[in-house]
């Protein structure tokens, strides 16, 4: 259906692909793995008209193509489902959905009422229930990408790229999405499948296609690959190396202090949170637990004072500080890094160095002028000791593969020497090589004594990470798990936990919609 031969792509100073073959079979789901930075997005970029191949052919059902541009690849039947969701959230679920394919009326106007029963129908065909008629901007992240998806599967595409598109799903939504997939195999299309998840890659994919610094080094049947020997081909390691060394590269337990260094007491937001308190210690990592909607994200941005409390209190080294502010938080020493790296976090049209500087730079500045040999000492640093593969300090943040962006965004933070870390989602998106060097950065922090609060969806991360991992359900603390309870098994009771009794008056409400599975009623960031 859709094929590549001897394709390459020259960057300044990087060869991104490098005489790359590579064949998606009609009624097949190809999975196209590889660590950030390997090429896979280049490939993806040729594939759909953003960049022209500098050697080489695609071809398209049989038939030497050159899209020159993503309309083109589009109209040819080749539909691009983005990590990050790329619609437009001012305009409607219903405008997003069928942007560009408005059904008219006589005079050519927009028929609104047969757009939104259109979309209506694409939508509830994948079991998603929404008022289309809603800016997308006010639906959850998770929800957002299903529209996403909706929209690729109705322009009835002949091959589907999907690049880690269950990274902001909740387990319903990612059972749905394996629904649409399976269907889309029954329909003989071809689906593209880019991700980082294991257990996805063995479950939903025929084939898999291995990229390590822009070229091919392995492709064939999933099932007949080891998931170690992946591991291996995609790092460029010898099995038995990645096999000694774990699932993850987290050490263990750490050196934590006596007396805690953030405390956080009861704090509450109506329908979001309900009396969540906890305690960090210089040189622990506490874990928050818990399915997507059940509070983690809004403890964090509580404490971090982006999300302001209708009570609690928030303390750093036993003083007090002022909630829902954050630069108090930031003055306290408590530093953010969010789930949403794109929206909250990096600014992609800035350099390295810049992205790095900008949260210190009052710090760096003398008589209101910035100090540049301080900013290039703290950037040269910071990109040392993270080891942030780059062209140099001056390339756009933009242009960085998704591990490294990452990585850029924890030096921003470390860089204002922080006592407390909030991480929400440190390994979101990114590669197996990267995921690892985060993890052990983590590890590496937490020795030197910073206070650090993890949030994962990973459960091996969760549990290999943390020396305490606090339970939320609902937006409230149901259980805490320390020393040897730190258990995959014991983390899932208590998430699957009954509530003990009725509500208490006041208490928040379900942070997902009942009347709506798709659709989360609380936070987009949780």
């Amino acid at each position: 259906m859709l094929s590549v031969t001897g394709v390459s792509k020259l960057f300044p100073g990087v060869k991104a692909l490098s005489d790359v073959d590579f064949t998606a079979r009609a009624g097949e789901v190809h999975a196209l793995v590889g660590e950030n930075g390997a090429g896979k997005s280049t490939l993806i970029k040729v594939l759909t008209g953003v960049y022209q191949p500098d050697a080489g052919e695609v071809v398209h059902n049989g038939t030497p193509v050159r899209f020159n541009t993503p309309l083109q690849a589009q109209q040819a039947g080749i539909s691009t489902i983005y990590q990050e969701v790329n619609l437009v959230p001012l305009m409607s679920v219903a405008r997003n959905l069928l942007l560009g394919r408005e059904p008219r009326g006589r005079l050519g106007l927009i028929d609104f009422g047969r757009m939104n029963r259109e979309a209506d129908e694409a939508l509830r065909g994948l079991g998603i229930q929404v008022d289309v008629r809603r800016p997308l901007r006010e639906l959850g992240v998770g929800a957002q990408q299903m529209v996403a998806l909706a929209r690729a599967v109705a322009i009835d595409a002949r091959v589907v790229i999907m690049d880690e598109p269950t990274s902001s799903l909740e387990p319903r939504e990612v059972r749905t999405l394996f629904d649409v997939i399976g269907m889309l195999r029954e329909r003989g299309i071809a689906v593209l499948y880019v991700s980082h998840r294991m257990d996805e890659l063995y479950e939903i994919c025929d084939a898999v296609t291995v990229l390590r610094d822009g070229r091919v080094v392995h492709t064939g049947r999933l099932a007949d690959l080891e998931r170690l020997r992946l591991v291996s081909l995609m790092l460029g390691r010898e099995i038995g190396e990645v096999r000694s060394e774990g699932l993850t590269k987290f050490t263990g337990s750490h050196q934590a202090s006596a007396e805690p260094v953030l405390l956080a007491e009861g704090l509450t937001i109506r329908h979001q949170l309900s009396d969540v308190s906890l305690s960090i210690r210089p040189g622990e990592v506490v874990g928050l637990g818990g399915l997507l909607g059940s509070g983690r994200s809004e403890t964090a941005r509580a404490i971090a004072g982006a999300l302001p409390t209708d009570s609690g209190r928030v303390s750093v080294g036993g003083v007090p500080v002022r909630t829902g502010s954050t630069p108090a938080a930031i003055r306290a020493g408590i530093s953010l890094l969010p789930e949403d790296r794109k929206a909250e976090g990096i600014s992609p049209g800035l350099s390295v160095r810049e992205n790095i500087a900008l949260a210190a730079l009052p710090g760096l500045s003398r008589f209101g002028l910035v100090d540049n040999a301080r900013v290039d000492k703290v950037v040269d640093t910071f990109v040392k000791r993270l080891r942030i593969k780059s062209a140099g300090p001056y390339q756009k943040v933009g242009e960085l593969s998704g591990g490294n962006q990452q990585k850029v965004l924890l030096a921003r933070w470390l860089a204002m020497h922080p006592k407390v870390l909030l991480l929400d989602e440190p390994t979101r998106g990114i590669d197996v090589g990267a995921k690892a060097e985060v993890q052990a950065l983590i590890d590496e922090l937490a020795e030197d004594g910073l206070a650090v609060l993890l949030i994962s969806s990973d459960t091996e991360e969760l549990i290999e990470g943390s020396d305490r991992i606090i339970v939320l359900k609902d937006g409230a603390v149901v259980d805490e798990l320390t020393g040897d309870a730190v258990t995959e098994d014991a983390l899932m009771r208590a998430i699957a936990a009954e509530p003990s009794g009725p509500s208490e008056p006041g208490s928040p409400a379900p942070l997902t919609n009942p009347g709506n599975p798709a659709e989360p009623a609380g936070s987009a960031h949780d």
